[in-house]
């Protein structure tokens, strides 16, 4: 059964590359529809290698949350204490001890709005940085990443544990589907002998039966094959070009880093225990795995915030203990391992949510004023950048957009705002349309 918010969207696993057959050359001909985009970017210096977007989706109560208003009337100020963090000036909701002694690792985001407060346009603009239209579709991050940014042989680029809506969000939208995310199948979450610890890479994973050695005399025939035609096409190029990109299927699939990175028998059993012996915190250590690998993007998501009623039991009960365990060890753990200078750790939902409680105990849609997280590669540490007003209604210094922090991410990836992508018909696309570079977030 798939979960279903608000608006009746089903909740579930977007990703589909490679979901048909033997390999089934899916990955190559999805890399071949692709073979003529180019881009036009502009690398600045790089402080970040890659990006561990945690994802809420359904629409977190940051004003329970991060931005916490005590002193509001009754009725806004929710049922919650503030409690100081390792921060200073930063307090956070009693129901984050653990993220609440790590504060001084990240950057607390209070200022942060836009004016979509419905999910599925407000999750497009949230995981592409740009306002979401329907004269075209905007990449997801992952997707820019894994166009922009270079990767190790045998390493995808972009992988998604996410429970983002169906369609637009985390897709590749104009860059077309070569550079869609990879899914992931099986959680690592518990059973069999080792704990469930393996997972698999939907569309790079040999199906059951079928061994490398099969595929390689499968690929020395079919390039046996495209021999003769290459004699006769008078575009050799090209097709040199279609040949390396079923080459780089090829090594994903000979390359033992992936299926090493999904193997998480390999940590100690405390750890594993540590970030929550559940599907939420397996795929935040696999995250930390693969991103130490060289994959430059992963995404994975926690549902349910969709709180219309009874928010703050399901905050207290289920939703922030969950999030506080996982994304408290994430952090520290990257930062640990010296991951966390060089990688980003950013923890958002589509929109906040209204500030008065309604009468079912909930609160309702509301993106004029929510918070984020927002740790490593080159953001401050220990800092709370911009303030609501005293009723948490709207940003009262320092607002920021999506879009601003599109673009300040990717400043920190060595890559300039104004970079221009041609799609693979050849049109010239900004990066991102709107928003500036906050200077204030950086280190």
């Amino acid at each position: 059964m798939f979960k279903s918010d608000c608006e009746g969207f089903h909740r579930r696993n977007f990703l589909q590359v490679g979901s048909a057959g033997l390999l089934g050359l899916t990955l190559p001909d999805l890399l071949r529809s692709e073979a003529r985009a180019a881009t036009k970017d502009k690398k600045v210096e790089a402080k970040a290698k890659g990006v561990i977007l945690v994802w809420l989706a359904g629409g977190p109560a940051t004003i329970d949350m991060w931005d916490n208003k005590p002193e509001a009337p009754e009725g806004i100020r929710g049922e919650f204490k503030s409690i100081d963090t390792s921060a200073k000036g930063v307090q956070y909701s009693e129901c984050l001890p653990k993220m609440a002694q790590i504060a001084d690792k990240v950057t607390t985001v209070r200022s942060l709005a836009h004016t979509i407060p419905s999910h599925g346009p407000a999750t497009v603009f949230m995981t592409t940085g740009n306002k979401p239209t329907a004269a075209i579709q905007y990449p997801s991050y992952g997707s820019l990443c894994a166009k922009l940014l270079s990767v190790p042989k045998g390493i995808p680029p972009y992988v998604s544990f996410a429970d983002l809506r169906s369609g637009a969000a985390g897709g590749a939208g104009y860059l077309g589907t070569a550079y869609n995310p990879f899914g992931v199948e099986g959680s690592g979450g518990g059973g069999g002998e080792k704990g469930g610890a393996t997972m698999r890479v939907r569309g790079i994973s040999l199906p059951q039966g079928f061994s490398l050695e099969d595929l390689e005399k499968r690929d020395k025939l079919l390039n046996a094959f495209d021999q003769g035609f290459r004699d006769l096409d008078k575009n050799g190029d090209l097709v040199e070009g279609l040949d390396a990109f079923h080459q780089q299927a090829i090594d994903i699939l000979r390359s033992d880093k992936t299926k090493v990175a999904f193997d998480l028998s390999k940590e100690k059993d405390s750890l594993r225990e540590a970030y929550g012996k559940n599907p939420f915190g397996q795929s935040a250590l696999a995250a930390r795995r693969l991103i130490e690998a060289g994959v430059r993007f992963v995404t994975i998501s926690t549902g349910g915030w969709d709180t219309h009623s009874n928010n703050f039991t399901a905050l207290k009960t289920r939703l922030l203990p969950n999030l506080d365990q996982t994304l408290s060890t994430l952090i520290k753990d990257l930062d640990d391992r010296g991951l966390l200078e060089n990688h980003i750790v950013m923890c958002a939902g589509e929109f906040g949510r209204t500030p008065k409680i309604n009468k079912n105990a909930g609160r309702d849609h509301w993106a004029r004023s929510m918070a984020c997280v927002i740790a490593g590669g080159g953001f401050k540490r220990g800092y709370g950048h911009g303030t609501t007003d005293a009723s948490g209604m709207a940003p009262a210094t320092d607002a920021v957009t999506p879009d601003d922090l599109g673009i300040t991410i990717f400043k920190q990836l060595g890559i300039e705002p104004n970079t221009e992508i041609n799609t693979p018909t050849g049109r010239p696309m900004l990066l991102f349309r709107e928003g500036k570079v906050v200077d204030k977030m950086i280190a």
